[in-house]
């Protein structure tokens, strides 16, 4: 007998049981993942509830008034089959209807996404490495303030499709480590690492230059206490992804960037590695 079943957003307490299930899943989310997560869209995150128990979850979030994104898209193991994940992914594309929409799939799912009208653009691969780094004395590399929040929104628009002001104030904000690169008063780069279930993931890290783009990686090393990196680089940064290869990162899993609608217009060349693959 089916129970009761209602479709609707999540509260933060339950973005944080999606997440639960996403390390389950081997995805390592991050630690304090939720509250950024959540701050991007708190309307973004949907549930299928049966008799008001948590069946299968979903990111759908918005940003500005053209793009969307997905992922995060679980149905609790002993709910899988029924039909729950995909009324809970029906909602998900309602919520997005009208805009492009990007995600991250993985190899076995891709054929599902394309037959639902999405189209790979690129390739994304998982380095993981352990790097002790460099402390920089180079000036120009700085933590990352508030003052300073309105210049990397502005300097972020080159790589990701739409404003996301709300998600960045959150994401990056202690426990997160920020750093930039700043130079004659202008944004070159900036970078995050935080805290997962198994060592540190770096993203975004989107920097004018490779050479910027490895001041970046080596100064947030340096705060790892050696546990290990994770960066997930387009397939298109083949000498970065060499320079990780040469410090002992291992490649690892690949997923797809796919869109339905429209792909946005990206500096692509300077995107070394993505902010997350929930998110975009």
């Amino acid at each position: 007998m089916i129970g009761s079943i209602v479709i609707r957003p999540l509260a933060l307490a339950e973005v944080q049981q999606l997440l639960c299930w996403a390390k389950h899943e081997g995805w390592n989310p991050g630690l304090d993942d939720a509250a950024a997560f959540y701050a991007a869209d708190p309307e973004g995150f949907l549930g299928c509830f049966v008799d008001d128990k948590l069946a299968a979850g979903i990111s759908a979030v918005r940003y500005g008034s053209n793009f969307g994104f997905t992922g995060l898209y679980i149905t609790r193991p002993g709910s899988r089959g029924k039909g729950y994940g995909r009324r809970v992914w029906d909602a998900g594309m309602a919520l997005l209807d009208g805009r492009t929409i990007g995600l991250d799939g993985v190899p076995e799912q891709q054929a599902n996404y394309r037959r639902m009208g999405f189209a790979a653009v690129s390739e994304t691969f998982r380095w993981s490495g352990v790097h002790a780094g460099t402390a920089t004395s180079d000036t120009d590399v700085i933590d990352v303030m508030p003052s300073l929040l309105p210049a990397i929104a502005a300097f972020d628009r080159n790589f990701f499709a739409e404003a996301r002001d709300a998600f960045l104030n959150a994401w990056l904000a202690p426990p997160r480590v920020a750093r930039a690169i700043v130079r004659n008063g202008e944004i070159q780069g900036y970078a995050v690492a935080r805290a997962c279930h198994d060592g540190v993931k770096i993203g975004p890290l989107f920097a004018q230059t490779p050479a910027d783009a490895k001041l970046l990686l080596d100064t947030l090393a340096a705060t790892s206490d050696g546990q290990t990196l994770h960066i997930d680089v387009p397939a298109g940064q083949t000498a970065f992804s060499d320079d990780l290869q040469a410090l002992g990162f291992v490649r690892g899993f690949a997923t797809a960037r796919m869109y339905k609608g429209p792909p946005p217009a990206l500096n692509q060349a300077g995107i070394f590695g993505i902010t997350s693959l929930e998110l975009g």
